[in-house]
């Protein structure tokens, strides 16, 4: 559906008052007993305001004598600097968590606690918290905070001048991006190949899981039953093969930025977005902007969407402050932290089972799609990229090459599955 995401700038006046209002949630009666101070290691250097203008004083509501303070590092530099402290012991009490092997890998050498007794954790779904726990599913060590999903971006000014509508089907996509092409005045569609990882993170994982079953799909590679080679995988090629024709001359210089502002300048119709994107877009684009999931390969097919998990919390075990710590991620899980964080940050969403209402338009309608389609997550993630060659370097190769035409979908399948072969052994 169209959205005046452009409307949204800056902060509502119900962020600026939510952190003041105390939503009617069950709050641990020894809120007032907690007291200490805990300091929040994160890589997300951007949401240094949110966090002491926002959701630090709602947390406070509660817990009004625990002093937290929100530290940052460069993103490019958080694990090792993350690292370099919990090694000294100068680390945080609340560690911000990457998703899968990075936070598995801290779990395992002592640093993260188990969470697995933390009231308000039956409010994850098990794809909710797959990100933050052990293969064998025995301990989950951080809180789920937000996921990223992804669809595409279009300009509705756009669309509404070449008469253009939604497509729900493959074939429905081509032949809107066909007419995009032959009118001639705009590019169909804003990707390049230059940087690669755009090509399979907006491309193959973003239009992929409609051709391997989502989840399903998914856990069938990580157990061996599924491959690569396969039809379904070679498909989802073939459809990436198929873009080169509608991003527009030049497009294998392009860079993500260079997509970002070719679509922002009101120069495509169309963009193969990260829900992330929203936020840079809200404040760069000076159009409507409307948005719709990856289309299903034929009519009547069964969707899905790649509702990625992206960020969690933990807790150092060498925390002078348990009981405090503990405090801080138990209120985490609450419907009050869900909504204030996802709505601070349009594009980053909540990964807990409580309703959350968005501000943001566009937000709001990548919102929708969760009940609409199923839900999964990037497939090259879990457990298939910790060997060599990885996994996820290889799919931003081949993704770019598939579609710069130098690599046949079939190639492509063949080169992947062989480089996992090297390495991974399904467990039995």
């Amino acid at each position: 559906m169209a959205n005046r995401g452009f409307q949204s700038r800056k902060l509502s006046g119900w962020l600026r008052g939510a952190s003041l209002v105390a939503l009617a949630l069950a709050i641990p009666a020894t809120a007032s007993a907690q007291s200490g101070e805990l300091v929040i290691e994160s890589w997300r250097n951007d949401d240094l305001a949110i966090w002491e203008d926002v959701i630090i004083p709602a947390f406070n509501e509660h817990y009004p004598d625990v002093e937290v303070t929100f530290s940052p590092s460069a993103p490019a530099e958080y694990n090792a600097a993350l690292n370099a402290k919990l090694q000294a012991g100068t680390a945080g009490d609340l560690i911000t968590c990457r998703p899968f092997d990075a936070s598995l890998a801290l779990f395992q050498q002592g640093h993260l606690a188990s969470l697995n007794d933390l009231p308000g954790m039956e409010n994850f779904s098990d794809v909710a918290k797959s990100a933050w726990v052990t293969d064998d599913g025995s301990d989950i060590f951080c809180v789920p905070m937000a996921s990223v999903i992804h669809g595409f971006l279009y300009n509705t000014e756009i669309f509404e001048e070449l008469g253009l509508e939604e497509p729900t089907t493959v074939a429905e996509f081509h032949a809107l991006l066909d007419k995009v092409k032959e009118d001639g005045t705009y590019t169909p569609m804003a990707m390049g190949t230059a940087d690669q990882w755009e090509a399979a993170t907006m491309g193959f994982q973003n239009i992929g899981p409609n051709y391997w079953g989502g989840e399903e799909g998914r856990l069938a590679l990580i157990a061996g039953e599924d491959k690569f080679t396969d039809p379904n995988y070679v498909a989802v090629f073939q459809a990436l093969a198929e873009w080169a024709p509608y991003l527009g001359e030049g497009y294998t210089a392009q860079t993500y930025p260079d997509s970002q502002n070719l679509f922002t300048l009101g120069r495509a119709a169309v963009y193969p977005a990260g829900s992330w994107d929203i936020s840079v877009f809200n404040e760069q684009a000076l159009f409507e902007m409307g948005a719709f999931p990856p289309p299903v390969p034929e009519e009547g097919d069964a969707c899905y969407i790649s509702d990625h998990t992206d960020i969690a919390m933990g807790m150092n075990t060498a925390t002078d402050n348990p009981e405090a710590a503990k405090a801080f991620l138990e209120w985490m899980t609450t419907a009050e932290f869900a909504s204030l964080y996802a709505n601070a940050l349009p594009g980053f969403f909540s990964l807990s089972n409580h309703e959350v209402t968005l501000e943001d338009p566009l937000a709001a309608e990548f919102q929708s799609w969760r009940g609409e389609c199923e839900s999964t997550i990037r497939n090259s993630y879990q457990i298939l990229s910790r060997g060599e060659p990885n996994l996820e370097n290889e799919l931003w190769n081949v993704s770019a090459q598939v579609i710069n035409g130098t690599l046949t979908p079939e190639e492509a399948a063949e080169q992947i599955q062989t480089g996992l072969d090297s390495w991974y052994t399904p467990a039995e």
